[in-house]
């Protein structure tokens, strides 16, 4: 029988060489580590190297550790204890780190530790990629997504629950106090054989664990102070016993505790050029913060800006019209968007929209002409505006229009910020804004949908200042992972010897 002739190995595995070899050559030439590796020199570290010491063992250079992050968070690799195995098996990141392998301890306390640098990185992205014409600013898609926090919904306590457990703690701890003074008078009679030792273990017990209970307590009031100012915290309100900071997002059945992290991104190469943290589940106040983020990291505010209708509140179009940007937010639930008449569709229910508000006389005019006027305001600004019980019964909208069980006049809440509303309802009617609106889901969305496909789902921090860091090393690695991709496709291209022989 002919043996078939394979073809044979160049060298034995075990097989010495006379002359040393680049280990490197055996990547393809057109492997991204080379162009990553290009990018990463030219990052700026002076703002962490300062905080290293000559004294001492050396440690590894941040440049490194910092190109091992982004890398690895890049391809999809977020576990130190994964980045370490890579930089040991994985010719790309052993490229990356220049043959070093950091343990995978000094990788999660770099991470863990510098979350303002990682800002920094961001940043310099941002401003590499205007330089790079990547960017232009000339429309920009604002959003946010939930990513869960690096906790358990099973692992915490309602506001009430905790009063109810600090209150019944401290009794508790107040009566074994009690029962601890009797017991050193009393030991001989009380315990007899014993050693008299079990009551003081019991008491510290119930002493750690009122102590978590005020910690967290103290934690949830904190936050909630800083979240929502002056309003009263409701008893429903959970906290979390390993990231207070995180808070119950999500629909239907889907709550857990996240954060909701916005980022501004450019219409052009999907570039986000701002981003923040966001510990609230929705967006309604979310629009100065990015503004302000995208004026400091790009240097300047964008031509236009796109955002759903979770934007579509007061303070968020009252930000915008402040720094006089063209926006275009889409109408919020229940406001309608002012194309069909309530007199043309029959089926359709009335919403705030259909109502003509007056903003000389402060007052609403609905279909019909019924005048609802301003009957009271409460503690957190909301206007309310009711018309009358009699006018309404006799209207014939009423089944479409007035939806209170008690059979009351219909009602229509608001604040101070109606006009904004009205007015950005009315350009979100015309044809032209409607073409430039249409553009953001090409934007921003697919960006969350490139981050939450690679992988990163979950936060591997707690607290939102490091769970802050964290988010401004995914954007980094999104970017630059951007600008790799532009260079393949020819639109940049980085100086680089190796790269220059690729890209030709």
């Amino acid at each position: 029988m002919m043996k078939i002739p394979f073809k044979t190995d160049k060298i034995e595995a075990h097989q010495h060489l006379l002359f040393p070899s680049n280990l490197f050559d055996l990547l393809p030439e057109a492997h991204d580590c080379f162009l990553y590796a290009n990018l990463f020199d030219h990052l700026d570290t002076s703002e962490i190297e300062a905080l290293y010491s000559h004294k001492g063992q050396h440690g590894y250079s941040p440049r490194k550790l910092i190109g091992i992050l982004i890398y690895g968070y890049s391809h999809g690799v977020f576990s130190s204890r994964q980045l370490e195995k890579r930089c040991k098996e994985d010719l790309g990141f052993m490229y990356i780190a220049g043959l070093n392998c950091p343990n995978f301890r000094v990788l999660s306390d770099f991470r863990k530790n510098h979350g303002n640098f990682f800002k920094s990185c961001f940043k310099q992205t941002v401003q590499l990629a205007l330089s790079l014409k990547l960017a232009s600013l000339g429309h920009v898609s604002l959003d946010g997504s939930h990513f869960k926090a690096n906790s358990s919904k099973h692992k915490a306590m309602s506001y009430k629950r905790l009063k109810e457990q600090e209150k019944a703690l401290m009794e508790e701890v107040e009566q074994l106090i009690v029962k601890a003074a009797q017991c050193d008078v009393e030991e001989d009679e009380a315990y007899k054989e014993k050693t008299g030792y079990e009551l003081p273990e019991d008491l510290k017990f119930k002493q750690q664990r009122l102590e978590k209970i005020k910690a967290a307590k103290a934690a949830l009031e904190a936050r909630e102070e800083k979240l929502n100012p002056d309003q009263p915290i409701p008893d429903k309100k959970q906290i979390s016993f390993a990231d207070t900071d995180a808070r119950i997002m999500g629909k239907g059945k889907g709550f857990d505790y996240s954060y909701n992290p916005q980022v501004s991104v450019d219409g052009d190469n999907q570039i986000i050029v701002g981003q923040h943290m966001s510990q609230q589940a929705n967006d309604m106040q979310e629009v100065k913060p990015a503004l302000d983020e995208l004026k400091e990291s790009a240097g300047q505010l964008p031509e236009k800006i796109s955002m759903d209708n979770g934007y579509f509140s007061g303070n968020n179009l009252e930000a915008l019209e402040e720094m006089t940007i063209d926006a275009y937010v889409a109408p919020g639930r229940g406001e309608g968007n002012g194309e069909c008449s309530a007199l043309a569709d029959s089926q359709r229910k009335l919403v705030k929209s259909d109502f003509e508000y007056d903003e000389k006389s402060d007052c609403f005019r609905c279909p019909q002409g019924q005048t609802l006027p301003l009957i009271k305001q409460d503690k957190a600004g909301r206007r309310f505006y009711q018309g009358k019980s009699a006018t309404c019964t006799a209207c014939p909208y009423k089944p479409r229009c007035c939806q209170s069980k008690q059979g009351q006049a219909r009602t229509i809440t608001t604040d101070d910020k109606e006009p904004q509303r009205q007015a950005m309802r009315e350009k979100m009617n015309k044809s032209d804004a409607k073409e430039t609106y249409k553009k953001r889901k090409h934007i921003v969305e697919p960006v969350f949908g490139q981050i939450k496909n690679g992988g990163f789902r979950k936060f591997s921090l707690r607290g939102v200042e490091k769970v802050k860091g964290e988010f401004s090393l995914v954007c980094t690695a999104h970017n630059i992972k951007k600008i790799v991709t532009a260079a393949f496709k020819g639109l940049v291209c980085p100086k680089s010897d190796k790269w220059a022989a690729i890209t030709g």
